[in-house]
């Protein structure tokens, strides 16, 4: 393409010319994602466009080149009017990090290298009260584990692994790619040793060359006051063994909790409904009042409502995060008589009499209750 013809290199990347050299990388990294020729096999217009992104950002990612891009356009690199010329030697070290992850190479941590150990995920259930203040418990876990036979180098005893001749131990090796401005060399794993850089010929019987094996263990498990349901905990060192002297994974546990057969929970409350017949409730009276602690004493008031609520301070469930605890919230339920004698009914229907409550006398001797006529 004639350099009359040429785009402008800024408007090529969509770019300001005051542009900073990040966002001209970025500019650059972006388009050159969509156009690559290998994500679009055989489409010459993709190839030319790739092209054209890789030139602006040969000159413009150069702070000689770009400026003197900015004093004489294209013309600064045109031989024959007395420019230098350049190559994009230099951006194939990008293109080698763009493209790695897309195509096995780029550059990668060694797949040698010291390996962090997988996290193992279980499961527990306690009681409510287990929760509320707090427990040890003992859990059962498979996790991986450095083979006790070989240490974790995978090979029989008395035998050593041979250094990978390919990369030399190091479990990778450089590979090259054609792009349309020449070959791009890019660093992947080792094919030969699988990037671990050793060869075993005469692998461990008891892993089969791996180096670890899988082991049931059990663990202790301290589970803190005020854990809530479905909540997890993390037990540091307790996962899975790493490779390569990286270190051993976590162990997450979440914990179930049982309901209880009389309490509920919200938060760092507990919450219970007491019963109270219409004798306490109207006259008042002292009651006993379960809690997570014990029994306790509560005095409940003359004319107390169903509904009404009562609190027993720091009766409640311990913050797991800090000191203290939640309160005890008491709704009263005034429960309503059952299996009444004709003496009793007869003490209810003066007691009604006296309050003024019309109550008739059913022909099933049951006490019925008067509807109230709807007002005009």
């Amino acid at each position: 393409m004639a350099d009359s013809e040429k785009r402008d290199y800024y408007e090529v990347l969509g770019v300001a010319k005051d542009a900073s050299d990040a966002d001209i990388k970025k500019a650059y990294r972006q388009l050159a994602k969509q156009y690559h020729p290998d994500l679009h096999p055989g489409d010459t217009e993709c190839e030319a466009r790739f092209k054209e992104v890789a030139e602006a950002y040969a000159v413009l990612s150069d702070p000689d080149k770009r400026s003197k891009y900015d004093q004489f356009g294209h013309a600064a690199f045109d031989p024959s009017m007395g420019g230098t010329g350049f190559d994009f030697g230099d951006i194939f070290g990008d293109l080698g990090d763009i493209f790695g992850g897309m195509f096995g190479g780029g550059r990668q941590q060694r797949p040698n290298g010291p390996q962090r150990g997988e996290n193992i995920r279980t499961g527990i259930t306690i009681t409510f009260e287990e929760a509320a203040f707090g427990c040890e418990k003992e859990l059962a876990v498979t996790r991986i584990e450095e083979c006790p036979d070989c240490k974790g180098t995978g090979c029989a005893k008395g035998t050593t692994a041979e250094v990978c001749p390919d990369c030399k131990g190091s479990g990778v090796v450089r590979m090259q790619q054609r792009s349309p401005f020449g070959i791009v060399q890019t660093t992947g794993a080792c094919p030969k040793c699988h990037g671990i850089g050793k060869i075993i010929h005469q692998p461990c019987e008891t892993c089969r060359g791996t180096g670890s094996v899988r082991k049931q263990r059990k663990v202790s498990a301290n589970i803190p006051a005020g854990i809530d349901d479905g909540q997890s905990i993390v037990l540091r060192g307790l996962g899975s063994a790493g490779k390569n002297g990286g270190p051993q994974g976590d162990l997450l546990v979440t914990v179930g909790v049982r309901p209880h057969p009389i309490f509920k929970r919200e938060g760092s409350s507990v919450l219970y409904e007491m019963p109270i017949s219409f004798a306490q409730a109207a006259l008042g009276a002292e009651m006993i009042v379960p809690t997570i602690d014990g029994d306790v004493k509560l005095t409940v008031p003359e004319a107390t409502q169903t509904g009404s609520v009562f609190r027993l301070k720091e009766k409640g469930i311990p913050y797991i995060r800090g000191k203290g605890r939640g309160d005890q919230f008491v709704t009263a339920k005034v429960v309503t008589p059952e299996h009444l004698t004709e003496a009793q009914k007869d003490i209810l229907r003066e007691f009604a009499r006296a309050t003024g409550t019309d109550v008739p006398v059913a022909q099933d001797n049951t006490a019925m209750p008067r509807k109230k006529r709807k007002s005009k």
